[in-house]
């Protein structure tokens, strides 16, 4: 059962009754209404691929294995308590009611667990923690405060100090998400053949070939469209996926009306504990922490799921003689059929596209946090975080659902391979589960250890059903989970000998010291930084210091963004680092004259070197000194480039006729600073000249381009993941300078071997 992130269109602030809290009847009206649209959307991406399992649960668990034979009553109501047990207890109990509160300030998915633990426990392999980065507001949970118990303390220190318990913690984690990403291989070519082969029952003529062609067609056209957005799709399906799940109530319960009323004694859990047998299908359920997710599976999925699959149970208790691969359309009124299989085409195409969206979002937070080689990620909606595509990974995606179309072709061997992939994330969803209860929910460890014990054992039982399948299927979803993991460990890998190797071979402050003198410019030195969060705050965003002393006019700024922020969206980047530079100007200024004037009225140096400071965007420009103003409509791209055309001043031509030429010149803001004369303070205006006259002379990006070898000791292992694997990887990915948008004449590149 995948937990994947939910994209929709509200904040968590919006949904946790911060606004209503205050008793005003407008705010409460206004929190009902996010939730109920929240729930609406959910509907159309979050649980559009649990919609669609009655086309194939039955058909699944008749086929294969001991369950061959549904001539008898009470097999098949025991595979519906089973069923129904199953459905109430993990998608329900655990993930609705338990999981749900397990989200990273409204992000949910096994990264997101992670993450969580990582921030409340030093179970990270990446060595860039830093003290500023616990000052985040969503950092840790609201209310947070560290309680040490014995047992806590000691489980603590063995997980922090074991480094190989760590190394298992975070390949659990990429097991996990790439059980995800294998499951948004399988779940299109499941949905979308389960409701195709419904045509195969009034049309004997078609043969399963043209099915699955026709269904290759349609999976084609939907990679194609994931390029508008998912909050488009999101209000486009759900209204299909709710007229679904409502045809799904209203057939199941005619079926229990006419075929067997009796089914309802199914309930009961007495004849789960008859029933021996396994379903092999399995009930993806993608989950994030907004209560409207909760109001839509508790007011209308669950119910209706339940009420289908009662029916569906009924139909099979009075039916022994139908065709088990088709039970969901056989079961359907004659009168019927043919609407009813439209919109059962067009809610396999939904629950396609909540996988789709799943694994942009799971494969964009590997990328924030170092585990996969970076990829173009667009951002598909300018208002609502999260919207993002990435045009690699779909029609990588695109390609595999083909392949496992066109090479499986039996729905029933994709069962398979769907049902082993979502009991193996099921089970790593319950064992970080266990530690986010112990580490940041702070319960006592016998909680966690009952939580382990009551869903492990029921995931582990499903999980070993599956694993009797690996032949017929089984197989595909490891094959694609052990190729996902090698590349996410590999390049997670490299990417943290790397970063230790520029720790431990770091420039000395000494050595840059005794350049600043010399050089005669403004020189800032910039890291862009992923903090395990989901979203940094514009207004804490950036955090600025000085290297030496202020004549030396060099700067540090750290740039932090979370898994869930898309890098390169804004175009003013250059602009909006000048604004913030000057506010720490005036923000330094300002806290040297308190702090320089003793009580006795002398003025007394202050030592500035080392300080950093979270740096906001300045809401008043005149704070900053500096005056900014928009090129006039009269002064046109040529004239600017003919007047930047002198001899001193080259690189700043080149730099202007690149941009005059380039195709996202227009869509760049141009603007000129100029320092205010109302300063008092002689220094800091002579500062800001100085910024300001660098700006205008242009701005150059010096970036390492750096290599990694394994030693000449290294063993054959180690020399293979890096000289071979790692190099391949870090060959074919996107290069940091496009992944920031950088203008690619603006940018040199110094090229660095590290022996690693």
């Amino acid at each position: 059962m995948p937990v994947a992130d939910c994209e929709s269109g509200l904040s968590p602030a919006d949904v946790t009754g911060a606004g209503a809290a205050n008793g005003n009847p407008g705010h409460w009206r206004s929190y009902y209404r996010h939730v109920l649209l929240l729930a609406y959307q959910s509907c159309g991406v979050v649980y559009g691929d649990l919609s669609t399992s009655p086309l194939y649960v039955y058909k699944s668990t008749f086929i294969i294995g001991s369950l061959r034979r549904f001539q008898d009553e009470e097999i098949v109501f025991g595979v519906f308590s089973l069923v129904f047990w199953t459905l109430t207890l993990i998608p329900l109990l655990k993930y609705v009611f338990i999981v749900l509160a397990a989200d990273d300030n409204g992000e949910g998915g096994t990264f997101a667990l992670y993450s969580l633990l990582v921030r409340h426990a030093k179970f990270s392999l990446m060595p860039n923690q830093e003290a500023a980065d616990e000052e985040l507001t969503s950092y840790y949970r609201p209310g947070y405060a560290p309680q040490e118990t014995p047992i806590l303390t000691a489980l603590r220190r063995f997980l922090e100090n074991h480094r190989k318990s760590r190394t298992f913690l975070l390949v659990t984690v990429l097991f996990g998400a790439s059980l995800v990403i294998g499951d948004g291989v399988l779940t299109p070519p499941m949905s979308v053949l389960s409701s195709f082969s419904g045509l195969q029952v009034h049309s004997t003529a078609l043969t399963s070939g043209e099915v699955e062609i026709l269904s290759c067609t349609v999976l084609v056209c939907l990679f194609m469209v994931q390029h508008w957005g998912t909050h488009r799709v999101a209000f486009l399906f759900a209204p299909v996926v709710i007229v679904w799940l409502l045809l799904l109530g209203a057939l199941g319960v005619y079926n229990i009306v006419v075929w067997n009323p009796r089914v309802l004694r199914a309930l009961s859990p007495y004849y789960l504990v008859r029933d021996r047998s396994h379903v092999c299908g399995s009930w993806p359920l993608h989950s994030c922490i907004h209560k409207g997710i909760c109001v839509a599976f508790v007011g209308l999925i669950y119910p209706c799921l339940v009420l289908q699959y009662m029916g569906q149970a009924a139909f099979l208790s009075k039916s022994p003689h139908c065709d088990i691969h088709f039970v969901f359309f056989e079961s359907i009124p004659t009168g019927i059929f043919w609407p009813v299989l439209v919109i059962a085409t067009l809610a396999a195409i939904v629950g396609s596209q909540a996988v789709i969206s799943a694994t942009f979002s799971i494969v964009r937070q590997c990328t924030a946090l170092g585990c996969f080689p970076r990829v173009k990620i667009v951002h598909t909606s300018r208002r609502i975080h999260g919207q993002i595509y990435s045009p690699e990974i779909n029609w990588i995606l695109m390609l595999l659902c083909i392949a496992v179309t066109m090479g499986l072709r039996d729905t029933t061997l994709i069962g398979n391979a769907y049902g082993m992939a979502c009991a193996g994330v099921m089970l790593v969803t319950t064992l970080l589960m266990a530690l986010v209860i112990v580490f940041v929910w702070q319960y006592s460890c016998l909680v966690a250890a009952l939580f382990l014990v009551a869903f492990g054992v029921v995931e582990a039982v499903y999980l070993s059903a599956a694993l009797m399948k690996v032949p017929q299927g089984g197989w595909l979803p490891l094959v694609l989970s052990l190729v996902f993991v090698a590349v996410m460990y590999v390049w997670h890998y490299g990417t943290r000998r790397k970063h230790q190797f520029d720790v431990q071979n770091k420039v000395s402050l000494r050595w840059i010291h005794a350049l600043g003198p010399s050089l005669g410019i403004v020189l800032v030195f910039i890291c862009v930084k992923a903090v395990p969060v989901p979203h940094v705050r514009d207004e804490e965003r950036h955090l600025v210091g000085r290297i030496g002393p202020r004549e030396f006019r060099m700067y540090r700024c750290v740039v932090r963004h979370g898994y869930k922020d898309v890098l390169a969206e804004d175009t003013d980047f250059e602009n909006d680092l000048v604004l913030r530079i000057a506010e720490f100007v005036q923000m330094e200024a300002d806290f040297d004259q308190r702090c320089s004037i003793s009580d006795d009225g002398v003025v007394a140096s202050v030592e500035v070197e080392g300080r950093m400071a979270v740096v906001p965007r300045p809401s008043d420009l005149a704070r900053t000194g500096l005056l900014m103003r928009e090129p006039g409509e009269e002064e046109s791209v040529v004239a600017r480039a003919a007047a930047a055309a002198k001899p001193e001043s080259l690189i700043h031509s080149m730099h202007t006729m690149h941009e005059a030429e380039s195709p996202g010149f227009a869509s760049r803001r141009r603007v000129r600073f100029e320092v205010a004369n109302q300063h008092t303070d002689p220094r800091v205006k002579e500062e800001l000249s100085a910024l300001v006259e660098a700006k205008h002379a242009g701005v150059a990006y010096i970036m390492g381009h750096s290599y990694i070898k394994a030693r000449k000791s290294s063993s054959v292992f180690k020399k293979f993941a890096v000289n071979v694997a790692y190099a391949f990887l870090r060959k074919n990915c996107r290069g940091p300078g496009l992944v920031l948008n950088i203008p690619h004449i603006s940018l040199i590149e110094v090229g660095m071997i590290y022996y690693v």
